[in-house]
């Protein structure tokens, strides 16, 4: 009796065990630095919100959906778009290789591959906003709404890359209705 008493209580504390062990690494993967590892290649060079804000010569071009975009932006940035990016459209508009070009997005993913394109089209200063607008938002730093007014608001892109915003306002939208939805 005493024996199967012991084991109840082992799984009950192995339990516990294993789940604040999962916990933890669940949580580890809620960072902007865990996703960019686990998403990144490395193939566009970094820049961080602290040295794009030194550096006001680059050309910022934003790489989030045309509704990510108009919710806010980082203020000058150009929407370039990710799924209908044209790069053609770009080297008319940045005909000049060595401008100095920030891509971003959200955190860092689809900005590294819009970076990997404009650098197989011989760009040679071409850098991906170490965690997107969501870092630079986190970081206390103004974004701009579709009329070039500050905004509190981020579109957060969905509720899972939304926990990565922890300094705005969360935005979703819908495609089929483009209903605002808020999370504070």
């Amino acid at each position: 009796m005493v024996y199967l008493v012991l084991i109840k209580y082992m799984r009950t504390y192995i339990t516990i065990i294993v789940f604040y062990l999962f916990q933890g690494t669940v949580y580890a993967q809620n960072t902007i630095e865990a996703t960019l590892k686990k998403f990144n290649k490395n193939t566009v060079g970094y820049i961080s919100v602290a040295a794009l804000l030194v550096d006001s010569t680059a050309v910022l071009l934003d790489t989030r959906k045309k509704e990510e975009f108009e919710v806010s932006h980082l203020q000058n940035a150009h929407w370039v778009g990710y799924q209908k990016f044209d790069i053609d459209q770009t080297i008319s508009n940045i005909p000049d290789k060595d401008t100095p070009i920030v891509v971003y997005c959200s955190v860092g993913v689809r900005s590294e591959d819009i970076g990997e394109k404009l650098i197989q089209a011989s760009y040679t200063n071409v850098k991906n906003l170490y965690g997107g607008i969501f870092a630079w938002k986190n970081q206390g730093n103004p974004v701009f709404d579709a009329n070039g007014n500050k905004t509190e608001k981020v579109h957060a892109f969905s509720k899972h890359w939304g926990k990565l915003l922890t300094n705005a306002q969360n935005i979703y939208t819908t495609k089929s209705k483009k209903l605002e939805k808020t999370v504070h």
